[in-house]
C-alpha cells in the first residue's frame, strides 16, 4: 500500500495530504483482474501493456472515488463524565459528511476498564439532519477508576465504493467509573427508608434498646418486663420504661483488595460486588444515625476514611470507595487488621469483605481475626462460590470431570471448615450469592443493632 501511495505521490504532489485508502471492494476487483491479466499475457504476449494500464485506471478510480466522497466537516465524540461499574455506558460518535458518503464507519480506542478489550468499531447511520451521521457504542465498565477515550478513526467511501477517506483524531475524553449504587436507588431500599422516616421502624426499635428514653403509662398488651416498679410505687400507678436503641455506633467496612477479591464473579471483580453491598448498607446505617468508615488493604493498608456522621457525607464514602485499587497479591491480614485496631478508639462493628482459596492464607486470616474479635464485633462477608457448586454437581462422565469434581469438593469442605472456625470464635458470617449479599448484610446489621451488641 505504501508503494501505491508513493507512486501516486510522484504523479500528484498534493496526494499525500489526502487520507484516501482503497476499500475492500477495490481489493476484490484487483483480485478478480489478476487472472484476467494472466490470461491476456499467455494468449497475447504483445498485449501485456493492457494489465498495467488497467491497474493505473483502477488506481485513478480509487483516487477519484475518494475525492468525491468529500471531507469531514466536523466530528465529535460524546460520553458521560460519570458512570458506574457494571452499568451500561453509551459513547456516541457524530460526523458531518456529504450526503453521498457511503458506509461511514468509526473505530474507538479506549481504556480497557470500559470493556470490549479497549477497542470497538461501529457503523454510523444518517440522522434526521442532512449530512449528519451518528452511531452509539454500548459498553459495560468492568473496573472502577478513570477511563480515557484515546483516539477516534473515521472512514467513509465514495459513490463507487472503491476509494475511502480516513481520518484519525486523538481525544481527551475521560469517564470516571464509580462503584455501582443501583441497590441504593432500588425500590425495595427506598420503600424501607420511607417506612423508617414515617416512624414504623423507629417505633419497633424503641422499647428494644438499653438506653432509657421516657416513662409512659402501662397499657394492656405491653411487655411486663418493661414495668418500672420503683416509679410505679412512687406514683401509685403502673409505669413502663421506654428505651431507645443506641445510636452513634461505629461501623467500619473493611475490604480485602488482594488477589482472591480481584477474581471476577459474573463478569465483575468480587471487590466491586463487595463495594456495592457495603455502600448500600452504609447508606442505611447513616440514615439510622450510626457512623461509618471505609478501610481497604492488600499487601499494606490502602486507605482509612474518617467516620461519616450522616447521609449528607455519603458522597465522601463513594469517592473513597472508587479509589480502592486492585492488587493481584496475597493480602497481609496481620498488618492490616493490626493497623485498623490501632486506629479505633472504641468498640466498633467491623464488616470484613474477603475471600480465600489457599488453606495457608486462610489460617493467617483466622489468626488475625481472632485478635480483632477480642475488642470489636466482627462480621465476615464472603461470596458463595457458584463455580465450585457447578463442578461438584457435574456427572462424572470421564476422568477429568471426576478429578475436577473431587478437587472442587475438597476446596468446598476446606472453605466450610474455615467459616465454621470463624463462627466458633464469635464472628458473624455471611456467605451468599452476590445478587442478595447486599440485602443480607442490611438484615444482619439491623439484627446486630437491635441486640445492642455493638456498644
Amino acid at each position: 500500500m505504501s508503494g501505491i501511495r508513493a507512486f501516486l505521490a510522484r504523479l500528484f504532489g498534493w496526494l499525500p495530504a489526502l487520507p484516501i485508502v482503497p476499500t475492500v471492494r477495490a481489493a476484490w476487483v484487483i483480485a478478480g483482474l489478476a487472472p484476467v491479466a494472466l490470461l491476456i499475457a499467455s494468449a497475447s504476449p504483445g498485449a501485456w501493456v493492457i494489465a498495467p494500464a488497467a491497474a493505473l485506471a483502477l488506481i485513478v478510480l480509487v483516487v477519484l472515488d475518494g475525492l468525491v466522497a468529500g471531507a469531514c466537516a466536523r466530528h465529535e465524540v460524546t460520553a458521560p463524565a460519570d458512570t458506574e461499574v457494571g452499568r451500561p455506558c453509551v459513547i456516541e460518535v457524530h460526523a458531518m459528511l456529504r450526503r453521498n458518503a457511503g458506509r461511514p464507519e468509526a473505530a474507538l480506542e479506549f481504556d480497557p476498564r470500559l470493556g470490549l478489550a479497549g477497542r470497538a468499531e461501529l457503523a454510523l447511520l444518517r440522522g434526521q439532519q442532512g449530512g449528519v451521521f451518528s452511531g452509539a457504542l454500548d459498553t459495560v465498565p468492568e473496573r472502577r477508576g478513570t477511563a480515557a477515550v484515546n483516539r477516534l478513526w473515521l472512514r467513509w467511501s465514495g459513490p463507487l465504493g472503491l476509494g475511502a477517506r480516513q481520518v484519525s483524531q486523538p481525544l481527551e475524553t475521560e469517564i470516571r467509573i464509580w462503584p455501582d449504587l443501583s441497590p441504593v436507588r432500588s425500590k425495595e431500599l427506598q420503600t424501607f427508608l420511607r417506612d423508617e422516616r414515617s416512624g414504623l421502624i423507629a417505633r419497633r426499635i424503641r422499647g428494644e434498646g438499653t438506653q432509657f428514653e421516657a416513662l409512659s403509662e402501662y397499657e394492656a398488651g405491653m411487655d411486663r418486663r418493661r414495668i418500672d416498679w420503683k416509679a410505679s410505687a412512687r406514683h401509685n400507678h403502673l409505669y413502663a420504661r421506654e428505651n431507645e436503641s443506641e445510636r452513634n455506633n461505629q461501623i467500619v467496612f473493611a475490604f480485602d483488595c488482594g488477589q482472591a477479591m480481584c477474581e471476577p464473579v459474573d463478569g465483575l471483580p468480587r471487590i466491586d460486588r463487595a463495594v456495592s453491598a457495603a455502600l448500600t448498607c452504609a447508606y442505611v446505617a447513616l440514615k439510622g444515625g450510626d457512623r461509618t468508615a471505609l478501610f481497604g488493604f492488600a499487601r499494606s493498608p490502602q486507605l482509612m476514611t474518617p467516620f461519616v456522621n450522616d447521609s449528607r457525607g455519603f458522597t465522601r464514602l463513594q469517592s473513597a470507595a472508587a479509589a480502592l485499587d486492585y492488587e493481584p497479591v496475597e493480602p497481609n491480614f496481620t498488618l492490616a487488621l493490626a493497623t485498623l485496631t490501632a486506629k479505633l478508639q472504641r468498640r466498633s462493628l467491623i464488616v470484613l469483605f474477603s475471600d480465600f482459596t489457599d488453606p495457608t492464607a486462610a489460617e493467617l486470616m483466622v489468626e488475625s481475626i481472632s485478635r480483632l474479635v477480642r475488642k470489636h464485633l466482627v462480621l465476615f462477608v464472603t461470596f458463595a462460590d457458584s463455580e465450585l457448586d457447578a463442578f461438584i454437581g457435574q456427572e462424572p462422565g470421564d476422568i477429568d470431570t471426576l478429578a475436577r469434581s473431587v478437587t472442587a469438593d475438597t476446596l468446598a469442605r476446606q472453605r466450610s471448615l474455615v467459616l465454621e472456625r470463624l463462627r466458633r470464635m464469635g464472628v458473624d458470617v455471611i456467605e451468599a450469592p452476590w445478587e442478595t449479599i447486599g440485602f443480607d448484610l442490611i438484615d444482619r446489621y439491623l439484627a446486630i443493632r437491635g441486640r445492642e451488641a455493638i456498644g
